[in-house]
């Protein structure tokens, strides 16, 4: 199966589309809640679903597979953001308990943990893959140094936007955007 396009949301399955015909060719339950958010591995191999307060790892080409294989566990609300680093072997999350999180793989629990102090929105790995770039409803874009795991940059853009909503960061990492609710 050939996946063109993977869809979700607050009815808790995910499904696999087959753009020529525009046919459904899977459908996976996803057993918790709603679906906030969907990323493919960079290898293509693996989808994750984020959701309340679990992430769920799947595989995407076999169709037969309609359980997880891994579940992440370690938010204590929605997660509402994710990506993954450039090899697939780590994985970093958002969530409205106001953490980001960055994952090791080839383990449940997050390996890092940074309180934002607000729901998180966002989450945008450096080009660096050593920094996290997180929006919040506070207003505020942070960056997470990896090495020193620390914030090392608060940034308020408008004083009067209660929620920044998104954030990305250009290919040569020289540009950072973000987008607010207003």
């Amino acid at each position: 199966m050939s996946v063109i396009l993977a869809t979700a949301g607050y009815d808790h399955k995910i499904r696999f589309w087959e753009a020529p015909s525009g046919i459904c060719s899977r459908t996976i339950r996803h057993p918790d809640s709603q679906v906030n958010r969907l990323e493919i591995t960079p290898d293509k191999q693996f989808l994750a679903a984020a959701g309340n307060p679990m992430i769920r790892l799947y595989e995407i080409n076999n169709a037969a597979s309609h359980q997880p294989v891994l579940t992440l566990e370690g938010h204590a609300g929605s997660v509402t953001s994710l990506g993954f680093q450039r090899d697939g072997r780590y994985l970093y999350s958002g969530s409205e308990d106001g953490t980001v999180k960055l994952w090791d793989l080839r383990s449940p629990n997050p390996s890092r943990s940074f309180d934002a102090k607000s729901a998180v929105n966002s989450v945008a790995l450096h080009p660096n893959q050593a920094e996290i770039i997180s929006a919040d409803q506070g207003g505020t874009v942070k960056v997470w140094d990896l090495t020193s795991s620390k914030c090392v940059n608060d940034i308020t853009p408008d004083p009067k936007a209660h929620s920044i909503q998104a954030v990305e960061v250009s290919e040569d990492g020289r540009t950072v955007v973000a987008a607010n609710a207003h």
